[in-house]
């Protein structure tokens, strides 16, 4: 059997070993050094006021949620595409996630249908960042603005991502992201919450601390029924080292995606990450998207590369598809576009060999699919 290749791994060199051992060394408060020293790297390489560590990019948004005010019986607008996790955040704070179309190109979330989708209920617009690619905030933010609502930006898989000059998650009411295993950079897991909102900010401090306001005098005194969403000075440390090398590990997804398109560039059956003027993609996971007219199918795609040992995963189901939540077929390139689609292997050690390995696979679907050998 060939060698396998894994779709994502995590880059860990000397750098996070050292720190982690240092973390764990620690006595008492000292813990929470790396902690403040991971927030303070993140806000500054994404420009933003404040930011908060936390134990999952879910935990980050249904704090952000609370810290906002979504309510029960509220209604949240977001994309069909995505992880549930998104939609599952809404549904802690017993709000509503309104499924609606995404755009045919990008994956994310359509501002048309947004529009039509909003009601007396809509509180938020939760603009998810897909892969890396990025959504239309510029519209999105025109609609908030058009209907006070706040727009979010679940930006868990689009670390590295810039919209017109400003890094993705820096701009709307609060973003998020995730440093689980298979992201651009990891904690093992882990969350960011980012804002330039001061009082959201220290609600969703107080909300991180059991309810324990930050300017509270009395000891053990909390105000609010809390959570406890807090990162480990051990992931911290890992996060500490991995900032220190953002920029080459953003760098180098850029490059296996560059790869990727410069040798299917002869396929006009195949599709990648778009990156329109004015945006950078930051390239968490590259994706091929097959036209319906190729003939090249999700379950194809899936036997050819089982049968090579390469662990490619399937495009998102659409959320409404999903047994807990009312189908919305009507959603049509949502419904439509995992049926021709795959994630790529894309990780930072993957060697030139391997992409060779992927793009053959590829290649040979197509051939497949077409009629030839």
């Amino acid at each position: 059997m060939k060698s396998p290749i894994p779709y994502a791994q995590p880059s860990i060199t000397e750098l996070e070993v050292r720190y982690v051992t240092d973390a764990v060394l620690m006595k008492g408060t000292q813990c929470y050094a790396y902690i403040g020293r991971f927030e303070e790297a993140f806000k500054k390489y994404l420009g933003t006021q404040y930011a908060v560590a936390t134990s999952s990019c879910t935990g980050a948004l249904h704090m952000g949620l609370l810290a906002l005010g979504i309510k029960p019986d509220d209604e949240v607008i977001m994309g069909d595409t995505g992880w549930i996790a998104t939609a599952s955040a809404i549904t802690y704070v017993r709000a509503t996630p309104v499924f609606v179309d995404v755009l045919p190109d990008s994956w994310c979330l359509d501002p048309r249908a947004v529009e039509r989708a909003i009601t007396s209920k809509t509180k938020a617009i939760m603009a998810v960042h897909v892969y890396g690619n990025l959504c239309d905030l510029e519209a999105l933010f025109a609609i908030g603005k058009k209907h006070g609502i706040p727009v979010i930006e679940d930006s868990a898989e689009a670390l590295g991502s810039i919209y017109r000059g400003k890094r993705a998650g820096s701009m709307g009411a609060f973003g998020t992201f995730s440093f689980h295993g298979s992201k651009t950079i990891s904690t093992g897991e882990g969350g960011m919450l980012v804002t330039n909102d001061a009082d959201l900010y220290r609600t969703v401090l107080t909300l991180n601390n059991h309810g324990r306001s930050p300017d509270q005098k009395k000891q053990f005194w909390p105000t609010m029924i809390g959570l406890k969403y807090k990162m480990s000075a051990v992931q911290a440390a890992i996060g500490c080292a991995q900032m220190e090398r953002v920029e080459e590990i953003v760098a180098r997804k850029r490059e296996i995606l560059a790869i990727y398109k410069q040798k299917l560039s002869r396929f006009p059956e195949i599709s990648l990450n778009p990156e329109p003027e004015g945006m950078v993609n930051g390239a968490w996971m590259s994706t091929v998207v097959f036209s319906k007219e190729s003939g090249v199918t999700r379950e194809h795609l899936q036997e050819a590369f089982r049968e090579e040992n390469i662990d490619a995963r399937v495009f998102f189901w659409p959320l409404s598809s999903l047994p807990m939540f009312e189908p919305k077929p009507e959603n049509v390139v949502a419904w439509d576009i995992p049926n021709r689609a795959i994630n790529l292997p894309c990780y930072y050690d993957m060697t030139t060999e391997e992409m060779g390995r992927v793009v053959s696979v590829l290649e040979r679907c197509l051939r497949s699919a077409r009629g030839g050998n």
